[in-house]
């Protein structure tokens, strides 16, 4: 794992790590109320943190092994963890599954840090609930280029990193004898407003809600994501949907949402909408969150909000 010493993540990585391990610590009657304790020990460590910033800093990773050996993290998991998994909507069986990781091996603590090492907006929440940043718009765009894979019209762009992305999975679809098409990329937060209104106008509010998001609260606003055409339900039974589901998270990709999560995600099942979030998410996804993204998502918004990032 590598972590970046001068970064402002990791000063964040670093503080919440130290109020982990002054919690860990603690006396038994301290855990009924683990979250101001925990903020306590953030914001009294904040001064010493920034000065170590020219310094050598911690280990973290050795940091975090002796961590899983202190005989007090029963009762920080337990309390700690358990109350952000609450906070997140996470079910119960991927809580009980993500605390006896967490007490068996540091290796959950690690990934995540790791995750949040990478560009912000691939772990951004953006849903029903949570919109985007007031007047957001992707800086690195580029236009992308039919070769490997084929262009639904002209023009569409993606951040960078996708682009890349993309590029590199079409060409491993290639080799396998798969065409992708992308429908839709990014979108402005103008032309979601569009899109909603005509949806609305077509089918009326409830059903407009369920397939369209409203402008600020689209993942496509974000330059991340991508529609694969046909962009309806017939996409879930072509050769392209069967090798994006076995494949795309080993480039970065994640199904935004799944068949049978309407209620998590507030959107119907889309067989035809990825979104990148980085290969580091996409495996942290898959091994702890039964490979749904929004879990996932919910769960470092509810660290991030604990944490006070």
């Amino acid at each position: 794992m590598y972590l970046k010493k001068g970064s402002t993540n990791f000063l964040g990585a670093l503080l919440i790590l130290t109020a982990i391990f002054f919690f860990s610590c603690s006396k038994s009657d301290n855990k009924k109320n683990p979250v101001p304790f925990a903020n306590k020990a953030i914001e009294s460590n904040v001064d010493s943190a920034e000065k170590s910033q020219e310094e050598e800093l911690p280990d973290l990773a050795e940091a975090i092994t002796n961590f899983s050996k202190n005989p007090d993290r029963e009762v920080f998991v337990e309390d700690f963890w358990r109350w952000i998994f609450t906070e997140a909507g996470i079910p119960e069986r991927i809580a009980r599954k993500v605390s006896t990781s967490i007490l068996e091996s540091p290796a959950f603590i690690m990934e995540l840090l790791e995750v949040l090492q990478n560009d912000r907006y691939t772990y951004y929440l953006v849903d029903k609930q949570r919109s985007m940043p007031d007047a957001y718009e992707p800086e690195d765009l580029v236009k992308l280029q039919a070769g490997a894979y084929r262009l639904g019209r002209d023009g569409m762009q993606l951040r960078r990193a996708a682009a890349e992305a993309l590029q590199e999975m079409a060409t491993a679809a290639a080799r396998d004898g798969i065409t992708l098409t992308v429908g839709s990329a990014n979108r402005t937060a103008e032309y979601q407003a569009q899109l909603y209104a005509q949806a609305v106008r077509t089918y009326g509010q409830v059903v407009a809600d369920r397939e369209s998001a409203q402008s600020g609260k689209s993942q496509h606003q974000l330059g991340f994501t991508v529609d694969f055409s046909p962009i309806d339900d017939s996409f879930a039974k072509t050769p392209a949907n069967e090798w994006l589901l076995k494949n795309a998270s080993r480039f970065g990709w994640s199904l935004s949402y799944p068949d049978g999560y309407e209620e998590v995600t507030g959107y119907r099942w889309e067989s035809w909408h990825y979104r990148y979030v980085g290969k580091d998410l996409a495996s942290f996804i898959n091994a702890y969150f039964e490979g749904i993204q929004q879990y996932a998502l919910q769960f470092i918004y509810a660290w991030q909000e604990q944490a006070g990032e």
